[in-house]
């Protein structure tokens, strides 16, 4: 079966309504790309989203899809992972859905290390709500969209998620889609929660991180480039190791803080360590030859637990 996947599978069939020129379509033909590469069949695969212009991620994929509530598709893709550990679990957002009201669960997420991948589509506004500034949008940024400049410091996503524990997380660009699809299938294939933060254009709202400043950037050199070319290695090689966890950890915040003339897209941090799930089946054996959603219930007599809530 799995030889026979053609990457159209893997596309929905169902109107796209995002803005012409969205980074949202490179981001979305990454993720199809990402699931060829990786030749998983479409029933094994579920992706959870948010709200917003990124909400909409799940209509276009030929896939299980959950549109969920503002903000909450980590604890809802969490339960799904546990419920049926076979499923390889994406869960999509936007910098708004995810690092705004959404900051909590993104870093109790990073915590857990449960085995599944978390996309951010980031474009520095609301696209949904007409562009108001998102968490990521720095101190000073006046957007078309804005009536002033922005009085709140820009969060950064990349140091809070190394803080928050994520065991895999990448920067990609949503226009150089290849690679994006790359990253994201090294983040499915990682054991472990992987994030990815995407630079996302948003010709609608946001003038000023336009595909021109990207790619065009200083000098008609692009503004970005890639970790790997310059011999940056992300991987703590042994996971024992205090003293280089700490050391990676360091070397991941001080990259992602390069933000203007150059901006680094790549793989920041990778640790091998248990996951949730591991970790949950050490204390309930019983988990790790069937998933909760295959255990048969109808024969549990629950009537002592409903007595003692009365």
């Amino acid at each position: 079966m799995a030889t026979r996947l053609e990457l159209k599978v893997y596309r929905a069939d169902t109107h796209n309504n995002w803005c012409p020129g969205c980074g949202d379509f490179g981001i979305l033909a990454a993720i199809q790309m990402a699931l060829f590469q990786l030749r998983i069949e479409p029933h094994r695969v579920a992706i959870f989203s948010g709200i917003g212009c990124s909400g909409k991620t799940p209509h276009y994929v030929n896939a299980y899809g959950f549109h969920t509530l503002h903000g909450r598709v980590l604890p809802v893709a969490t339960g799904a992972k546990i419920a049926n550990k076979d499923l390889t679990v994406i869960a999509v957002g936007g910098d708004g859905d995810g690092y705004g009201i959404g900051a909590g669960y993104f870093v109790n997420a990073g915590r857990r290390n449960l085995d599944f991948t978390y996309l951010v589509f980031n474009n520095g506004v609301y696209g949904l709500t007409k562009g108001q500034a998102s968490p990521t949008l720095a101190k000073g940024i006046k957007t078309k969209s804005l009536p002033e400049e922005t009085i709140l410091e820009g969060l950064n996503p990349i140091a809070l998620a190394v803080g928050a524990g994520y065991t895999f997380i990448a920067r990609g660009y949503a226009l150089d889609v290849r690679y994006l699809a790359n990253l994201i299938a090294q983040a499915i294939r990682h054991r472990g929660s992987a994030f990815i933060d995407i630079l996302q254009t948003c010709p609608t709202y946001n003038d000023l991180y336009t595909k021109d400043w990207y790619e065009e950037g200083v000098d008609g050199h692009s503004r970005l480039y890639k970790l790997e070319d310059e011999g940056y290695d992300p991987v703590v090689h042994d996971p024992t190791n205090a003293d280089e966890i700490v050391a990676k950890k360091i070397q991941a915040v001080a990259k992602s803080y390069e933000w203007g003339d150059r901006i680094p897209i790549g793989v920041y941090y990778q640790i091998e360590r248990p996951t949730y799930e591991e970790e949950l089946t050490t204390r309930r054996p019983s988990l790790r030859e069937k998933a909760l959603v295959d255990i048969d219930l109808t024969d549990r007599d629950v009537t002592p637990l409903l007595e003692a809530l009365r």
